[in-house]
């Protein structure tokens, strides 16, 4: 159902969105299709609840703190629970759902319950006899829309920073997999979030999640997903009320190896760096380029990698790789994967469908690809490694640098002058060097580029959910 007032409602529409388990191919459930009407519901709970002199705005600070902590205790008591049905819903592996996405949603929770007594503005000497301050408050109403290859752990980025600064959210995730999403309604209600404070909309995009960008009472919208749609979502800010956006946008990330790294953890972290979350993530490092004198090696040593992931039952121990998220995705890997082999990129291992039911794909490695392929401009989103070639430090610098994409980078060498010339020089809002996926709650994260606009996560994240007001009070006399 949908979550709205810290109550369960029924769709407006009276529509139903059925839930399928994308190992199997089998509906799971059905949960209620969010639309206009609800959506406006929702808004007006949140613009009530951030009403001055509600509960929420007359809270202190230490007790939003509080609440958010409350919330991480609960999560890690349900820790099994949404786990498995991540699991079940995305395709996860139970395990990395287990160990990664949960303690990644417990830790921010936990990050940002730290923070909210913390958050505060600053006096200023400003000229003449006034006294001058800041007060950092909250947007007020804000829209998020998350994405399904992380459904937990990016219900946790948007919450997290918004409540920890005072605003209440209207959420909507992923049609594809709402389950975690409407699971934590129910722990939010119980760590004893005011009515209104949080909201969730199941939907789909074009209907609940356009009413979203475009309605003229959110005051700020957060979107994770395709640049696509993120250009849809300025636009729509643009077009109705001038809301305040972030965006967490696609990546094709260049992951650069260097003759003078530890090859084989070079290989391992460009392995990881690929197919982790069946090679859908923004951050994926998709792009490997590789410095010649090492290249077959290297080539070799990840065809032979690849080749030891076990696919199947994303719950059952021992598998390394789950299924894609839905036959959409799943033909659209396979389609670039043709046009790999079509436009003269050596497949060196997978490159089909696994399995007789369910969305599995081969491990799949290209090597011999040039940057004018499909394979080496678009991003997969899935498990499709391409290596690349490179002679000399300003040619990878200038082949990394150019796509619309600048979102994560990854260096691996020994000498740190390198490192630190290649991270100066990329053009990315992170760059990894000796590791890849290195990802923290304290750590800012986004683009530059077609990657986004804003960062998520660390103090950086907070500024993305306040506004700054200066307050200027005439004095009598001013002393030093």
């Amino acid at each position: 159902q949908i979550f709205i007032n810290n109550d369960w409602h029924e769709s407006a529409c009276g529509r139903k969105i059925p839930v399928y388990n994308p190992a199997t191919g089998e509906q799971i459930c059905e949960v209620e299709e969010g639309d206009k009407e609800d959506v406006d519901n929702a808004v007006k709970a949140a613009k009530e609840a951030f009403q001055l002199g509600s509960p929420w705005r007359c809270m202190d600070a230490s007790e939003r703190g509080r609440l958010l902590n409350k919330l991480a205790d609960l999560v890690e008591r349900d820790r099994l629970i949404l786990a498995t049905m991540e699991a079940i819903d995305s395709g996860k592996v139970f395990l990395i759902s287990y160990f990664v996405d949960l303690m990644a949603a417990i830790k921010t929770l936990r990050y940002y319950g730290g923070w909210a007594d913390k958050i505060q503005g600053r006096t200023i000497p400003v000229d003449g006899e006034y006294f001058t301050f800041t007060r950092h408050e909250p947007v007020g109403v804000c829209g998020q829309i998350i994405p399904w290859n992380f459904p937990l752990v990016m219900f946790v980025w948007k919450i997290a920073p918004a409540l920890c600064c005072g605003n209440t959210v209207v959420l909507k995730p992923a049609e594809q997999t709402p389950l975690t999403a409407l699971y934590m309604g129910a722990l939010i209600k119980e760590a004893g979030f005011p009515q209104g404070v949080v909201n969730i909309i199941p939907g789909f995009g074009p209907t609940a999640g356009a009413v979203i960008a475009n309605h003229m009472e959110i005051d700020k919208v957060a979107f994770t997903g395709s640049t696509e749609v993120g250009k849809l979502i300025k636009k729509a800010a643009g077009n109705s009320n001038l809301k305040r956006v972030t965006l967490e946008l696609g990546g094709k990330n260049p992951n650069i190896v260097f003759a003078d790294s530890d090859l084989e953890h070079a290989v391992e972290q460009a392995h990881h760096g690929l197919f982790f979350n069946q090679g859908q993530c923004c951050l994926a490092g998709s792009r490997v380029f590789v410095e010649e004198p090492i290249y077959e090696e290297f080539v070799r040593k990840s065809v032979e990698r690849a080749k030891k992931r076990i696919l199947g039952n994303p719950l059952i121990p021992g598998v390394d790789q789950g299924p894609q998220i839905d036959k959409k995705q799943f033909d659209r890997i396979l389609e670039l994967i043709e046009s790999g082999k079509k436009e003269g990129a050596t497949l060196e291992c997978g490159g089909s469908s696994w399995g007789e039911r369910g969305f599995f794909i081969q491990p799949t490695v290209f090597s011999n690809v040039t940057d004018d392929m499909r394979i080496a401009k678009e991003e997969i989103f899935g498990p499709v490694q391409q290596i690349m070639k490179f002679k000399t430090i300003d040619e990878v610098i200038k082949r990394a640098n150019d796509t619309h994409y600048g979102l994560v980078a990854g260096v691996f060498t020994q000498n740190l002058n390198k490192a630190l010339t290649i991270a100066s020089a990329l053009q990315a809002g992170t760059v990894w060097v000796n590791c890849y996926n290195a990802m923290s709650s304290q750590s800012p994260f986004g683009g530059f580029k077609m990657s986004g606009n804003g960062r998520e996560m660390g103090e950086y994240g907070l500024h993305e959910y306040t506004e700054i007001k200066t307050v200027t009070i005439k004095i009598s006399h001013k002393n030093s």
